[in-house]
């Protein structure tokens, strides 16, 4: 994993390849250790999103683990409480065998889950904007009873959208279409793209005044207003900013286990398979949070999400009690996380993609076109747009291939590059490889130019 030093994972590499060793732990790079004799793949959280490379050389560990365990005749173990719609898809085509395990350890029950509908706080000030009635009422009791609390939002840092008192501009990084986030912690906003900085006193680029309204939340204002609320209470905060130093995610699991930690605030690092056994109450502050992206993803992400932090609560000998906060409490991936019903969830999101043709009922090609100069990256995307609708005309690929686009990326700068997207949809792998090699073949100096970038990534996860 990447925090082992290259002469580290070398000598791994070289104790596996050298039959040393007969089992390895690893993170997603892990799929390519050289066992020669393979006889088992665990694929941990396989509906994690953190198994697809995004940069570089384009794979998703769970699909190589799949087929290199077909290729050396071994066999594939995916594992997940909420398992991906695509590996359901490939249980119910045969593909898959599926293996339940239908009760917890020791039969332990599962977490009473209650929905809290935040319309019903609308006009609230301060802390009960983010902490309701109920939740705060639950908080006191988990804590009066020496018990311990874990609450979820996955958003990190104070304020994700501070905006000018005085002229009603946003607060906006210099290099990505996006507001910064203000980090209370650092004293700095901060842009969680590209990584840029400022101090927290900068003006309003806009009218230069300093009167800033910092809107939004993150985990560093419920800390804060967990704080505030319960002052005896000994609470921490588990997010990347926390993390970031060697040890530290260790300390914080050390302090839950010791129960010197009586309330944790994180994100959705919070939610991947920790066994907090003292943990009786999880309150997600906003389960809507990923809800709305622009990805026919949204749903499943935000269903897998909320299942997983609610399988905090309640681990040890004391019943758990989970409480989701949000503004939509009919949509189905609430209903379905609040019921902890995978099955109920896949049957309704299935037919959204039968409907739209999206996988797993086809597969997926994103043409990525990106460039310093806006013109520049617009004119290309939109030449290459013309070329792969060109080329869709003929008799090859009429029928089976569909594009769509070009068109700006949901988030149309990001690090001081104009992004434009196409996607391309086929019933079959086969179909879009052909026509992506013939789309090369023809315009090579599209893939090979300075004027822009482009990218093709097979089954894309970030549709951003």
């Amino acid at each position: 994993h990447s925090g082992l030093s290259a002469g580290q994972r070398f000598d791994q590499w070289r104790r596996i390849a050298a039959g040393e060793v007969k089992i390895a732990v690893g993170t997603r790079s892990a799929v390519f250790a050289p066992f020669e004799a393979l006889g088992l793949i665990i694929v941990d959280e396989e509906h994690d999103t953190s198994y697809k490379q995004e940069t570089g050389l384009r794979y998703n560990a769970r699909d190589v683990a799949v087929m290199r365990a077909r290729q050396q005749g071994a066999v594939a173990l995916l594992g997940s409480a909420t398992p991906s719609i695509q590996s359901f898809f490939n249980v119910q085509q045969k593909k898959f065998m599926a293996l339940s395990l239908s009760k917890r350890v020791e039969e332990r029950p599962m977490p009473e889950i209650s929905v809290v509908n935040l319309k019903t706080v609308q006009g609230a000030k301060g802390i009960q904007q983010f902490i309701t009635p109920a939740l705060h009422k639950a908080l006191a009791q988990t804590l009066s009873r020496g018990e311990q609390a874990l609450l979820f939002l996955n958003r990190r840092g104070y304020a994700n959208y501070p905006i000018c008192r005085d002229c009603g501009s946003a607060i906006c990084c210099d290099h990505c279409d996006i507001s910064l986030t203000l980090h209370r912690n650092t004293n700095a906003y901060k842009c969680h793209f590209c990584g840029d900085c400022r101090p927290s006193t900068s003006p309003c680029p806009a009218c230069g005044s300093r009167h800033i309204l910092h809107m939004g939340l993150g985990t560093e204002k419920v800390e804060a207003g967990i704080r505030a609320l319960f002052p005896a209470a000994r609470v921490a905060r588990m997010d990347r900013d926390t993390t970031v130093r060697k040890g530290a995610m260790l300390s914080l699991l050390k302090g839950l286990k010791d129960r010197t930690i009586d309330v944790l605030v994180g994100t959705q690092m919070v939610a991947k398979g920790h066994d907090f056994p003292y943990i009786t109450l999880v309150g997600v502050i906003c389960a809507d949070l990923s809800l709305n992206f622009p990805d026919f993803r949204a749903g499943e992400r935000t269903f897998q999400l909320l299942a997983q932090v609610a399988g905090r609560a309640g681990r040890g000998d004391v019943p758990g009690r989970v409480i989701l906060q949000t503004y939509n409490p009919d949509h189905f991936s609430i209903v379905s996380a609040q019921s902890q019903d995978s099955p109920g969830f896949y049957d309704r999101e299935i037919e959204f993609r039968r409907s739209l043709r999206y996988p797993p009922f086809s597969r997926l090609a994103q043409i990525r076109i990106s460039g310093k100069e806006k013109d520049r990256a617009r004119a290309a995307a939109l030449e290459l747009g013309r070329c792969c609708k060109r080329l869709k005309t003929g008799d090859a690929f009429e029928k089976s291939i569909d594009v769509l686009g070009p068109i700006e990326a949901p988030l149309l700068k990001i690090a001081g590059k104009y992004r434009w997207q196409i996607l391309l949809k086929a019933a079959g792998v086969q179909a879009l490889h052909r026509f992506i090699g013939a789309l090369m073949a023809e315009n090579p100096a599209f893939f090979n130019s300075s004027r822009a970038n482009v990218v093709i990534d097979v089954d894309p996860y970030d549709m951003l």
